[in-house]
């Protein structure tokens, strides 16, 4: 299928043949009819990415401050690697969307195959979207007309925020297609609006929907126009839907309103606000987020969780259903708001317009219908790309032989194209000389992506057919952490070797499933990507112990960072709690070292909103001692890792795997490293190896099994 994608590097529009999704639980797959491009969004993006590296910082001047902390900390090297990984990452455009539904995944109610749609979409000829994000749309309402679903509830939400009531006065700062919209949609509530811009045909078409209008352009000044227009009084509201870097809407809106006016956000503007502005007039000022309620929410969103309407009358999802009966209704005309029409074919033509000088408003993209009945398959559809120029490329690979015959080859297929796995472990394999042959992603486009960057053969949604591919060695899963355990099961049964991105297993249960799999596989290696215990320093210091006899003292100190009690990796169902999910890194690299099973452990939590600052004891059978402070209430500014072992008088000290010191070694002081390496090469590199040479396991089962239930074991009594 088509996609449009956007490289944030230079602001380069594609138009790429990615996979076809699938409608995962809770979602619905849509062919897509008509999407909308929206000027104003979608002109920033293409703005940022056109724009130099001091120009990409001056508009983010808190990631600015990122990047110093992490080069502090990290270094130059990798943190420059991370900055162009990010901003190599392309980009899906667009957010409104209608199409007809082919296909409802498990869970969903109200939608069946052949509804026609709205939904806040990407541009691309398949999308698949949560239900709640998604309207039926009305059969007296066109495709045109309803690609301004989802604009026409960011404006909605600006009016609801704002509250206005009948023969009220209200300025709509910013005549683009959200301003024009705010127009209409405040007209039909019986509000006098005064519209201010620098445009004139905008202007025109605002005194065409029933606004006044203040050309700023001609030099009017907005404040003495919105004097007049409430009859000296002052503007009940101010809704702001423009775009600038300026502060002078906020401040002429204050300037406008009433005393207790109303001024609320819905673009982007300057935020110094003077608070002799606010303070005499005890005015209110909010910004509004998007849509409705429930944005950004993941239970509304992603897992389907409605907010009763007794209690939250207007979510996203109604707010679409109002946008929608204003049009059927005739109540709200969007069609003079279309400038220009293309095929999805044409989108660079497009995005040239978007970008450039010429005069654009509404921008239509049409998509092709249907195939007709009795012909072939839809090629949309199709859940798997060829990837033209594949590095060592699948097309003239050897005969297919079952996976894992011939030793001396490792052909790997990897499931999860996300940041890391594009900035670090499909480098690192790389690197290691394996073979790519096909990556998955739920979307597409990251895997086509990554597919085409490190030299796949192909790209792909099905899973299912990846696992089956007899061509294929071994997967490499690096997806959320409540599918591996899944994944690992479904691929040992397909005779692959594994492996899977920390943590193996998210419960006892499936860690017990796992190890049944594995021995019902003997001749399949199955790996957890432990990367430390293959870090040059960290080998160094077993070397160094390995002549030390007796027990050791461990002290792990992880300046692990705040992450909201909302975010995936806090679920104990979806990402764990984090001291599964990254906490095991710590657990294994512990026992790496010690050389001895876990005899004993114990938690102690503080008390937080969270349950991620923790110290963590764990006994050894040898005798040794590990502590674990896993601490999420530092600055970032501070190193994240540092490891100290004390063992028969000495000292090892580790600071964030860029510097090693020994105190009290003999013939041994320091090893310290140009750049951070965390190990991951050597990880990768063991497991070709191994693959390779049919040798065993780089880590033992029994080990990787160990930490998971230990690491387990911890989160729950943490909790």
């Amino acid at each position: 299928m088509k996609q449009i994608l956007q490289n944030l590097k230079d602001g380069s529009t594609e138009v790429a043949d990615v996979p076809c999704p699938r409608a995962g639980r809770g979602q619905v797959l849509i062919r897509t009819r008509r999407t909308l491009v929206s000027a104003g969004t979608e002109r920033m993006l293409v703005d940022f990415g056109r724009g130099s590296l001091i120009d990409k910082a001056r508009q983010q001047p808190d990631k600015v401050r990122q990047v110093f902390d992490k080069i502090r900390t990290d270094g130059l090297l990798p943190t420059l690697a991370a900055v162009r990984n990010k901003l190599d990452q392309p980009l899906p455009m667009g957010y409104c969307n209608v199409g007809e539904v082919v296909e409802v995944g498990e869970g969903v109610s109200g939608l069946a195959a052949g509804d026609r749609v709205a939904s806040n979409g990407r541009h691309a000829e398949m999308v698949a979207v949560p239900v709640n994000l998604c309207a039926r749309v009305p059969e007296t309402v066109s495709d045109d007309d309803a690609a301004f679903t989802v604009l026409g509830a960011i404006a909605l939400q600006g009016i609801r925020l704002v509250q206005p009531t009948l023969g009220e006065a209200v300025v709509v700062t910013g005549l683009g297609l959200i301003g024009l919209v705010t127009v209409q949609l405040l007209k039909a509530q019986g509000c006098r609006v005064l519209g201010l811009d620098f445009d004139g045909d905008k202007l025109a078409l605002a005194k065409r929907f029933g606004a006044e209008v203040a050309d700023l352009k001609a030099g009017a000044d907005p404040v003495a126009a919105a004097q007049a227009f409430s009859r000296g009084r002052g503007v009940d509201a101010v809704i702001i839907t423009a775009s600038t870097k300026s502060n002078e809407p906020v401040h002429q809106a204050a300037l406008m309103c009433r005393k207790r006016g109303r001024i609320v956000l819905v673009g982007v503007t300057g935020l110094e606000l003077s608070r002799a502005d606010f303070y005499e007039k005890e005015l209110s000022f909010q910004v509004s987020c998007s849509y409705g309620p429930g944005r950004y929410d993941p239970n509304y969103e992603d897992k389907g969780q409605d907010y009763p309407v007794g209690f939250v009358r207007w979510t996203e999802q109604r707010n679409f259903e109002a946008v929608l009966d204003m049009l059927a209704e005739r109540r709200l005309d969007v069609a003079p708001l279309v400038s220009h029409r293309f095929g999805i074919g044409e989108a660079a033509r497009a995005y040239e317009v978007v970008a450039g000088s010429e005069p654009s408003l509404g921008i239509v993209l049409a998509y092709p219908p249907p195939a007709p009945a009795g012909a072939a398959p839809d090629a949309r559809l199709a859940r798997t790309v060829r990837l033209a120029g594949a590095a060592g490329g699948l097309a003239a690979a050897a005969p297919i032989v079952p996976a894992g015959a011939s030793p001396g080859r490792a052909r790997i297929s990897v499931i999860g194209a996300g940041n890391y796995a594009g900035a670090v472990l499909v480098p690192a394999f790389k690197a290691a000389g394996a073979e790519l042959a096909r990556i998955a992603s739920a979307g597409g486009a990251s895997s086509v992506h990554l597919g085409r960057k490190f030299g796949f053969a192909e790209a792909t949604t099905d899973v299912e057919a990846l696992l089956a591919d007899p061509a294929c060695d071994a997967v490499v899963i690096c997806t959320r952490h409540d599918s591996h355990a899944g994944y690992v099961q479904r691929a040992l049964a397909a005779g692959k070797h594994v492996f899977v991105e920390k943590p193996l297993a998210l419960t006892a249960a499936e860690t017990d499933a796992i190890e049944a799999a594995a021995r019902a596989a003997p001749d399949r290696i199955v790996m957890v990507g432990f990367n430390r215990r293959f870090a040059p320093q960290v080998v160094r210091m077993k070397a160094l112990l390995a002549g030390v006899p007796g027990p050791k003292a461990f002290v792990m100190t992880v300046n692990a960072g705040a992450i909201p009690r909302e975010h995936w990796t806090q679920d104990p169902r979806v990402g764990g709690g984090r001291l599964v999910g990254e906490g095991c890194h710590f657990i294994d690299l512990l026992r790496f070292l010690a050389g001895a099973p876990v005899e004993s452990h114990g938690v102690a939590r503080m008390q937080a909103a969270t349950p991620d600052t923790a110290s963590i004891t764990l006994r050894f059978a040898d005798g040794s001692l590990g502590t674990i402070h896993y601490f999420a209430n530092g600055s970032k500014a501070f190193p994240k890792e540092r490891l100290e072992v004390f063992a028969a008088g000495r000292v090892l000290q580790l600071d964030n795997f860029r510097r090693l010191a020994g105190f009290g070694w003999p013939g041994f002081a320091k090893m310290n490293l140009w750049r951070q390496d965390k190990g991951q090469a050597g990880c990768a590199a063991a497991f070709v190896q191994a693959l390779r040479s049919g040798g065993p396991a780089p880590i033992p089962l029994p080990e990787l099994l160990e930490v998971a239930r230990v690491s387990i074991a911890i989160e729950e009594a943490s909790r």
